[in-house]
């Protein structure tokens, strides 16, 4: 009873591994719906006003407006729900390089030719060459060796526009940003958040890559070439329990 259940639950899981992969099954995969979204939630709900904004009043005949949309009026991402663009430039190489080596013998010697005389009388009893004048010997080696090395090389330039979902009370900035290509039965997705300083985005609205604090990028992809450049299910399940 309990191997069937054990079985049942290990196709139960497999089964759910794989419901991603059923998403494009003689279809294009499904882009990600952005209703309810967190983006479009920030949009929708902007947040309280902030008691610096319209401060001071501006004269009704005057030409000066002090608002965002004026010509000289500051326009980069400060609130909830406004948008800005993050800007992703890595271009990084790493070398690595080690190797050890350790090697160790040892030789141990053990006679008892006059023991109180028992290796001698032994000696009679034992067949013809056999002896215990040299009643103990052990010799042991053992050596190691180990070699690895580490090359990696990345260049990714892109960029993505992010919404702010929240403003911290210390007026860090958190924003999260989203988008999705898709090419025949290939989807390209990129997906960016992280929190950022308002002194940091400059007056183009836009931030790079590394001024963003806790950032966590990620540029993939789903559909059909994917799905058949990765191991199966089954076998990276064998991979991650499978002791040899």
């Amino acid at each position: 009873m309990l191997r069937i259940v054990i079985i049942c639950a290990f196709v139960f899981a497999l089964g759910l591994a794989g419901c991603g992969r059923l998403d494009h099954i003689g279809k294009p995969p499904s882009l990600t719906p952005t209703m309810n979204a967190s983006e479009q939630l920030a949009m929708l709900d902007p947040g309280l006003p902030s008691e610096s904004v319209n401060r001071t009043p501006v004269q009704e005949a005057s030409l000066w407006s002090a608002g965002r949309r004026s010509l000289l009026g500051d326009r980069r991402a400060a609130r909830r729900g406004d948008i800005l663009t993050v800007v992703i430039e890595i271009d990084e190489e790493a070398e690595i390089s080690n190797a050890t080596s350790r090697r160790r013998t040892g030789a141990e010697n053990l006679s008892i030719p006059d023991l109180f005389g028992i290796p001698q009388r032994i000696d009679k009893t034992l067949p013809e060459g056999a002896t215990l004048d040299r009643a103990v010997g052990i010799d042991s080696s053992s050596s190691s060796g180990g070699d690895g090395s580490v090359s990696r090389s990345e260049e990714l330039t892109l960029r993505v526009a992010a919404t702010v979902t929240g403003v911290l009370p210390n007026g860090v900035l958190e924003i999260s940003g989203s988008q999705e290509v898709r090419v025949n039965f290939e989807l390209r997705e990129l997906l960016v958040s992280g929190f950022v300083r308002p002194e940091d985005i400059s007056r183009q609205n836009e931030i790079s890559h590394d001024k963003i604090a806790a950032a966590r990028i990620s540029y993939g992809g789903r559909g059909q070439i994917t799905d058949v450049q990765q191991p199966r299910i089954g076998q990276q399940v064998l991979d991650a329990i499978l002791p040899f």
